[in-house]
């Protein structure tokens, strides 16, 4: 099993600096407030914290990618990852910003712009309620459908985003030391379905993002290993 990726914000931050990325008040405030969002907030084995297992390594994995390939990164890219889940949690959002008038979502625009707020809206899995079906399993496969209909054409910024988010989720879940639980299993397959059915392809679809596609299956294959009924 390999090291959980672990990373603290004081070491995002030195990376970036590292990267020649200057953490200006824009970046700040996107920490700020994914921190105060995702504080205490645990991970699927119940012990790994959100941020430093999720938020902080998928931002600095992102970075990465776009140093790897050569392409300009700006800071829009930067806050949109640090804050890619912060509409995941609606109850810790609105009692977080209740006292906010003009809510949640006006002030994201307002603070952080249109191009971040689309990107974490359009990145947000939305209620299964909200999809056609005659039980569960039909409304996830509409869900999952229009999301990868939205995916498919969404801009480059966001792909890269999806895939590294996906990417980490996936070998979170294969190094965790036990799997137990029904819930558990359901998603790893949901992961192996998901990315048999959409992601792997869609890693090396033009623009091909060949390096987030070999992350993707390795995840992938390290989830296969595991042999889940």
């Amino acid at each position: 099993m390999k090291t959980l990726d672990f990373l603290k914000r004081d070491e995002l931050e030195k990376f970036l600096v590292q990267s020649g990325i200057r953490i200006d008040d824009y970046i700040n405030t996107a920490m700020d407030m994914s921190t105060e969002v995702h504080s205490e907030i645990k991970r699927e084995d119940n012990q790994s914290p959100f941020l430093e297992t999720h938020i902080w390594p998928v931002t600095r994995d992102v970075v990465k990618h776009y140093l790897t390939v050569n392409r300009n990164i700006t800071s829009v890219e930067i806050v949109s990852t640090i804050l890619h889940d912060v509409m995941e949690d609606n109850d810790r959002i609105l009692d977080l910003y209740k006292t906010k008038e003009y809510g949640f979502d006006a002030y994201l625009k307002y603070r952080f712009g249109i191009r971040v707020y689309e990107i974490c809206l359009d990145l947000k899995i939305k209620p299964l309620e909200n999809f056609p079906g005659d039980n569960d399993q039909q409304r996830q496969l509409a869900r999952f459908h229009n999301y990868c209909k939205g995916l498919s054409s969404a801009d480059y910024d966001m792909k890269v985003i999806k895939l590294v988010d996906r990417a980490n989720n996936m070998k979170f879940i294969s190094n965790m030391s036990k799997v137990e639980g029904k819930l558990v299993s359901n998603k790893i397959k949901r992961y192996l379905r998901e990315a048999e059915d959409f992601y792997l392809s869609f890693a090396l679809l033009e623009p091909s993002t060949k390096d987030l596609y070999l992350k993707l299956r390795e995840s992938y294959e390290n989830l296969k290993s595991l042999n889940i009924p």
